[in-house]
């Protein structure tokens, strides 16, 4: 008895890392056909999570249309065509997330990934200046061997010797050319934030209040331009400008929610219903 339950054990032992993705487990924000195969590209391991990712492959062929199958989105990719940040990238796994910036040289394309009111990823154009920054956000801060202080960021950097004002939750402008940040923007009462996870993933308000609580979640009250408050837990606020002044152009709708009778609305006024 003892040998099955031992035989048992070992069949069930996991043998390394998942290789593949099912489409039916893939993230829905991905908004990929279930019923167009089985297998959906599996993100490669990077600077962003596999559930809050975007792959190049999914990019390249279910967003831009510039590849019909994963085979051309590898030669895409092969041919050196595809920038994230600045740095050429050949996996078609590639995982882009929140505030990359990706650029085809060859078609002129500037993007950079952020959300819509609905939690689903914007591939949101941009104009040659505004692609030559991105906002990271501050998730550590300590010291490093031989003393020397280090932030890291939300997106896997690490910033040598950053500004002693800056803390945890803070958000800096890097520029993409040469990985230094720049300006602070603090995350304060009156600041301008974006939601990143959550019900209320990809709306853009004011930071109105912060409630602590010891041993669990923080919560934080933001709202909207329109008058509307929500409130969501403190890990999911990413700070974007100071005030009413982002440092980035906001995708169309500019972060603002609307309820279903308004958007129903719109449509009958735009004559789609």
């Amino acid at each position: 008895m003892a040998e099955e339950t031992l035989q048992t054990k070992y069949i069930k032992m996991a043998r390394g890392p998942k290789k593949h993705l099912k489409r039916l487990n893939a993230p829905k924000h991905w908004n990929i056909g279930k019923m167009g195969g089985v297998w959906a590209p599996r993100p490669s391991t990077g600077p962003h999570k596999l559930r809050e990712c975007l792959p190049m492959t999914i990019i390249l062929r279910e967003r831009l249309k510039y590849a019909l199958t994963g085979k051309e989105c590898q030669q895409i990719c092969m041919e050196r065509c595809v920038k994230v940040d600045g740095k050429v990238r050949t996996d078609q796994n590639y995982p882009a997330g929140f505030m990359d910036v990706i650029e085809l040289e060859k078609s002129n394309d500037r993007m950079r990934l952020l959300y819509d009111t609905k939690g689903r990823y914007v591939l949101h154009r941009l104009d040659r200046e505004e692609a030559q920054y991105k906002l990271c956000k501050i998730t550590k801060v300590y010291m490093s061997q031989n003393k020397v202080p280090v932030a890291v960021t939300h997106d896997g950097r690490t910033l040598r010797f950053p500004d002693p004002d800056l803390k945890v939750n803070d958000s800096v402008k890097v520029s993409i050319a040469t990985g230094k940040a720049s300006d602070i923007l603090k995350f304060d009462l009156g600041a301008m934030v974006m939601i990143t996870k959550g019900h209320n993933c990809g709306r853009v308000g004011t930071l109105m209040h912060i409630e602590k609580h010891d041993g669990s979640f923080s919560i934080i009250t933001v709202k909207d331009s329109k008058g509307n408050t929500f409130a969501t837990r403190l890990s999911n606020v990413f700070v974007i400008g100071n005030g009413q002044q982002p440092q980035i152009s906001l995708p169309k709708g500019r972060g603002i929610k609307k309820t279903i009778l308004q958007e129903r609305e719109e449509a009958e006024a735009a004559g789609r219903l």
